[in-house]
């Protein structure tokens, strides 16, 4: 019996919304210590131990790595959420949950317990429910940010962005730390870490997502993820849940 890990990149038509779809199922007979590190997601969640109840769950921003426990016997699904989400789709502000999670209701989602037989029908199922959100409703300014945000990893600087979209600096920061309790120059921080595991999974260990250079990648590393790029890199015992999920990504 082992520790199950697949993922899934969701349809281009919620592609605004969703990063990427996860699953875990714990089948080792035995609790998993591992690592939760910051990647710019916010994790919406089922989780059932054994034959427990399915529970529900948010999870903001990361801005530190989290050691948690997979309990044996769990079975999880994920959907990796992109910052526009959690205003139009969640509804509510999750600055009060930095690096923790808090229960939310399944009203929306309607999740039954066929919809978590398998990767492939919770998929089918979130993708239909998000569809359901128009996206001309959502303000041209925050969707024009996060659309260049997401295609730069990041990399643009505050005063480019806000310049490109016509929106303040202060302004663009005041809506960061209502909705996400962060700045926006620290989430770009963290989203350009994130981008950087796709290549720190297939052992490249040089940066590629403009870093200055390797010694500032590796501070980088090591201030987010707690070790060095290349014990990340290594990802022993999938410690690291992150890194091992992201090698099933398609290229």
């Amino acid at each position: 019996m082992k520790l199950i890990i697949k993922s899934s990149l969701p349809d281009h038509s919620i592609s605004h919304f969703v990063h990427s779809f996860w699953m875990l199922e714990n089948k080792t007979g035995k609790d998993i210590p591992s690592t939760v590190l910051p990647n710019g997601m916010v994790d919406m969640t089922l989780m059932k131990i054994n034959s427990t109840n399915w529970k529900m769950l948010v999870r903001g921003l990361d801005t530190e790595p989290s050691a948690v426990v997979i309990e044996k016997g769990a079975k999880i699904f994920t959907i990796g959420l992109k910052l526009l989400a959690v205003e139009y789709l969640l509804g509510d502000s999750i600055k009060d949950v930095l690096n923790e999670g808090k229960n939310i209701s399944n009203d929306f989602w309607q999740f039954g317990e066929n919809d978590m037989s398998n990767l492939e029908k919770f998929c089918k199922r979130a993708t239909q429910k998000i569809k359901t959100k128009s996206i001309e409703n959502i303000d041209s300014r925050k969707k024009k940010l996060f659309e260049l945000i997401y295609s730069t990893n990041g990399s643009l600087p505050v005063k480019e962005l806000s310049e490109h979209v016509f929106w303040s600096s202060r302004q663009i920061n005041r809506y960061f730390h209502q909705q996400f309790g962060i700045s926006l120059k620290a989430y770009c921080n963290i989203l350009r870490l994130g981008a950087s595991f796709k290549h720190l999974s297939e052992g490249k260990l040089f940066p590629e997502q403009n870093f200055t250079d390797q010694n500032h990648f590796i501070k980088e590393i090591k201030k987010y993820a707690g070790v060095t790029p290349k014990e990340l890199s290594k990802n022993k015992d999938d410690r690291f849940i992150d890194i091992t999920a992201i090698k099933n990504f398609p290229s």
